[in-house]
């Protein structure tokens, strides 16, 4: 008696069937139970902040400024070819996207290597090293950079005193007067802060990877890195895209550090500054509104790119594009 194969997602999405397996009654009934726990919650997040992106929405449409309230006028995309023909916001969407990009990359190395250390190290003093790897992280933002802006300011920092010795450098140095060395600040002050976040998601996925497949590997002969590369990074890819997803939308919506330590200055304005100093210090609500919404639409575009790429289905935890579960 010979057992007919189960047909692939190639074969049924050719013969026009649903790619999607078929779920058991179980499996449904805790669906079921699921938006039932989550659905309230969800429908008031959705009210709470489906209002103000339909508002933003709306007034992105309009020409107003506060000091004229009733001095209102239509002008549909007007606000939009505006900023996009504004070498200003230009500006302002490379610097975020430059923060963005640094910040997230050394963050997801650093906080890879941080999640290694609390995965492997003994019992005893696993809760204290965890512990003291997570301080940054709970420290206020606004807090954090204040800290790094009084460390790096020329009346009070006192990082100026480390090169009194170089010969040429009085220790009178203006970190914050060149774009170079202000955006080093500004993303070192977000690295270490954030830094702790992904080295917790990491240190998750890295708890569920199987230890009998890393311990098979090293039985093969696999280095280090062999395993690294095939075992255990490819077990820990829903870990890490929520990890760089997270991270990335944060990075990209900046505004704490970059306001405190320079306010914008020596070319380090990102869009949520420009966007705040529109609406608030120039009162230009409609154009203010017009820049929200276009951060909102890249936020956006960043997570439709990152489950593209990563392609996995958080909720079951497997490869999307494969079918195959996250555990070889």
């Amino acid at each position: 008696m010979t057992a007919t194969a189960e047909p692939t997602r190639r074969q049924r999405r050719e013969k026009g069937q649903s790619t999607r397996p078929k779920r058991s009654r179980r499996s449904a009934a805790q669906a079921r139970l699921g938006w039932m726990l989550a659905g309230p919650a969800f429908v008031i997040m959705l009210a709470v902040t489906a209002y103000p992106i339909g508002q933003a929405i709306f007034d992105s449409m309009f020409s107003q400024r506060l000091t004229a309230p009733d001095d209102r006028s239509f002008v549909f995309l007007g606000n939009y070819t505006t900023i996009f023909t504004d070498p200003v916001f230009w500006t302002a969407l490379g610097v975020t996207g430059l923060i963005t990009v640094i910040t997230v990359a050394v963050e997801l190395i650093l906080g890879f290597a941080l999640a290694l250390v609390m995965h492997r190290a003994l019992k005893k003093v696993r809760g204290v090293l965890r512990t003291a790897i997570l301080v940054p992280y709970g420290i206020i933002t606004v807090v954090s950079a204040f800290a790094w802006y009084y460390m790096f300011d020329i009346n009070s920092g006192f990082v100026n005193s480390w090169f009194s010795w170089i010969p040429g450098i009085s220790g009178d140095l203006d970190w914050f007067s060149n774009f170079g060395t202000a955006v080093t600040i500004i993303m070192a002050s977000e690295i270490w802060k954030t830094t702790p976040f992904i080295a917790l998601l990491l240190l998750a996925g890295l708890a569920q990877v199987p230890e009998e497949l890393v311990e098979a590997a090293r039985v093969d002969g696999a280095t280090w890195w062999q395993q690294m590369a095939r075992v255990t990074i490819p077990n820990m890819k829903a870990a890490i895209m929520v990890a760089v997803l997270f991270r990335a939308l944060d990075a990209f919506r900046i505004f704490d550090n970059v306001f405190i330590m320079t306010r914008g200055e020596s070319g380090t304005e990102v869009l949520a500054l420009l966007a705040y100093r529109t609406s608030i210090e120039r009162l230009e609500i409609g154009l203010g509104s017009a820049i929200s919404v276009v951060l909102f639409a890249c936020v956006l575009l960043i997570c439709f790119i990152a489950i593209k790429v990563f392609n996995v289905d958080l909720a079951s935890g497997t490869d999307a594009s494969s079918g195959k579960g996250g555990k070889k």
